[in-house]
């Protein structure tokens, strides 16, 4: 059984969890987020100011889902209270980055610039060569920030590209001259 999961997880002031029938909502001061789940397999309380779980059946599906729908609760509560940010740094000569509305212009060395759409429920702030992606739902912000890192991956050896802040890139050496 998981460790995430014996221990009933703790719901901060200022913040709501509602199940109906295999919907979770959790509210907060950031945002609502909603996530269905299976009750079947897993029974997921919710009484005074605590959320429990509890295997149905012991298999080892089971085993491995109740960690996750612990993990999956715990990052709606962290989202709603603090929210999530990923940030990008974009290296390159001519390489930028602009908020245009509810695009995302890049500017990556192509014949064209690289337009994405920003979805709602995320927010994108550009401050000179970092890009700042924000919101309350980690799947969709994480997911928002790969397919930003994915228009152009940093490269081994003069290091041009996008990649996330903190992001170590093994360089290589390259050709050299006799």
């Amino acid at each position: 059984m998981s460790r995430l999961s014996k221990q009933p997880i703790a719901i901060p002031s200022g913040v709501e969890v509602t199940k109906n029938g295999t919907t979770m909502t959790v509210k907060g001061p950031k945002g609502e987020l909603s996530r269905s789940f299976k009750d079947d397999v897993i029974a997921i309380t919710v009484e005074g100011g605590h959320i429990a779980f509890e295997k149905q059946v012991d298999t080892v599906f089971t085993r491995a889902l109740i960690g996750t729908y612990a993990s999956h609760i715990m990052n709606m509560i962290h989202g709603v209270t603090e929210g999530f940010e990923k940030k990008l740094v974009i290296e390159g000569v001519g390489f930028r980055a602009e908020v245009k509305g509810t695009t995302l212009e890049m500017a990556l060395g192509f014949s064209h610039p690289v337009v994405m759409d920003i979805p709602t429920g995320l927010s994108v702030a550009v401050e000179k060569s970092v890009i700042t992606v924000s919101g309350t739902d980690k799947e969709q912000t994480m997911q928002f920030a790969a397919q930003i890192r994915a228009k152009k991956k940093p490269e081994p050896y003069k290091g041009k590209g996008i990649r996330y802040e903190g992001e170590i890139i093994r360089r290589k050496q390259g050709k050299k001259s006799a």
